[in-house]
Parts: C-alpha cells; sequence; structure tokens
C-alpha cells in the first residue's frame, strides 16, 4: 500500500513544483486530451506523450520509479481491460487458423492499456509535484467564476484538499490494521477469492472507525480556531504566473500539436 502514489506529495526544488497550480492543473487537463486525441492504433502519438512524461520527470525530479508506483493501484483492471479486448474483438486476422485471437485484438489491446497508464501517470504526476493545499488553492482559483451561480467554490476546494490529505493517512492506517491482524493470527493471502474477502472484514470495520474518528477530530479542530468558510478568508501565498508557466504551455501545445500531425500524416 506504501506503493501507491496517488494523492501523495513529493517534494522537491524543481521547474515543475515551482510552476503555478492552476497551470499545472490545466496542462494535466491538457495532457489527458491528448491522450485521447491520438488515433486508433498511431502508437507514435502514444511514443510522443511517454517522452512528454520522461521530460516532466525529469524536470520535477521525481524518480520515474516513483511515478510508475501508481499503476500498481490499477493493475487488475489494466490486464482485465486487455484480456477482453483480446477475447472479445473478432475483427481481423486470426493468428492462427481457425483461432479465436485476432491480430486486431492485440492492437486494441495493447492501445487501451497505452492510453490508460499514460492517464493515470499523467494524473498522479500532478498530485507528485503539486502539495493538496496548493491543488486546493489552484481549483478554487479556476472555478471563480461559478460563484456567480452561487457554487461553493471555497467548500468544493476544500472537500478536494482534505481527501487528497487522507489518501496516504488512511493508506498508513490500513497499512497498520493489517499487521495487527497478522499478528493476531489472522490469514489474507490463502484461500479463494471469497474467503480473502470475507478475511478483509476485521480491516474495514476498524478503519471506517479510524476515517470517522479522524474526520471529528478535524471537525473540531476547525471548528476551536473558527473557521467560517470562504468569508472573510484572506491567502498566505498569493499565486502568479511565471515564465516556467508559459514554457509548459508551450511545450504542452507542442504536444498536442505534434499528435494532430500524426493523425494526419502517420499511420502507425
Amino acid at each position: 500500500m506504501k506503493d501507491v502514489t496517488f494523492g501523495q506529495y513529493y517534494p522537491a526544488d524543481s521547474f515543475v513544483h515551482r510552476m503555478d497550480a492552476r497551470i499545472k492543473i490545466l496542462l494535466s487537463i491538457a495532457f489527458i486530451v491528448a491522450v485521447f486525441l491520438v488515433k486508433s492504433y498511431r502508437f507514435t502519438g502514444f511514443a510522443a506523450c511517454l517522452l512528454f512524461v520522461l521530460i516532466a520527470t525529469a524536470a520535477a525530479k521525481v524518480p520515474f520509479t516513483r511515478v510508475l508506483s501508481s499503476i500498481k493501484a490499477i493493475i487488475i483492471f489494466v490486464i482485465i481491460s486487455a484480456i477482453l479486448q483480446i477475447l472479445f474483438n473478432r475483427s481481423g486476422t486470426p493468428l492462427w487458423e481457425g483461432g479465436f485471437i485476432t491480430d486486431e485484438g492485440l492492437l486494441s489491446a495493447g492501445f487501451i492499456v497505452a492510453r490508460i497508464l499514460l492517464v493515470v501517470i499523467g494524473a498522479s504526476l500532478l498530485t507528485l509535484t503539486t502539495s493538496p493545499v496548493e491543488l486546493a488553492d489552484g481549483i478554487e482559483s479556476l472555478l471563480k467564476p461559478l460563484k456567480v451561480i452561487k457554487f461553493p467554490v471555497h467548500e468544493f476546494a476544500l472537500i478536494m484538499s482534505i481527501a487528497l490529505r487522507f489518501i496516504p493517512t488512511l493508506l498508513d492506517e490500513t497499512d497498520r490494521i493489517v499487521k495487527a491482524q497478522k499478528a493476531r493470527g489472522a490469514d489474507f493471502e490463502s484461500g479463494n477469492v471469497f474467503k480473502r474477502a470475507k478475511a478483509l472484514v476485521p480491516v474495514l470495520i476498524p478503519l471506517l472507525i479510524s476515517s470517522f474518528r479522524r474526520a471529528d477530530e478535524l471537525a473540531d479542530a476547525m471548528d476551536a480556531r473558527c473557521y467560517a468558510g470562504s468569508k472573510n478568508r484572506t491567502k498566505y501565498k498569493k499565486m502568479r504566473l511565471t515564465w516556467r508557466d508559459l514554457i509548459g504551455t508551450l511545450f504542452i501545445a507542442a504536444l498536442i500539436t505534434g499528435i494532430v500531425f500524426i493523425n494526419i500524416y502517420l499511420t502507425v
């Protein structure tokens, strides 16, 4: 569980860490759009997206193995998606006479897997280089126009910040509960799927109780500090755009332009 990186912040003094949180959120959305712009079986477009991720990871001074760790949380989903594509995509030429696996099915599986992995890696890179407070401030700033229709922008950003902040906390709490149950003789590894799921009940109940207790303590702490939402609230740090944000925007614009070029002129 310590390998789950989504929602965890990796502190560093890097080019990406110093970028404005609002721009990083927008660039992450633009990267996801770029991934979905890649046409079917244009794996050159995915190669361009991977190159962008490698450059961004190097600029962020984040170990690439740390970024890849985010894949572990969805590896089962990725494998199932690939298997479904291989088994049920019957278009194309069979790999052997009378076979049910086709070249089109394999290409489709590879395409789906590449798309999912790139989206997850891009999202994890955002949370690794942006602290929960900066992320909440960025979301609140981007959603300010919604205040016209009385949308609770500040409260929504606060919920997002608390949720991201509690992800590593709950993972650590789960790890401690699992170790405590194993010390009492609990077995989480043997047996079939149903037996393993049943063995998780002694973990989920203490975890839920601990989560509610932490939420109650957080509410009391906020109330003791006279927290009143966005009313008369000021910011300690003002967000300002810098030359780093311009360079990041140019890089993502170049990526999208390159993918459009690949879709038009290349066939692989």
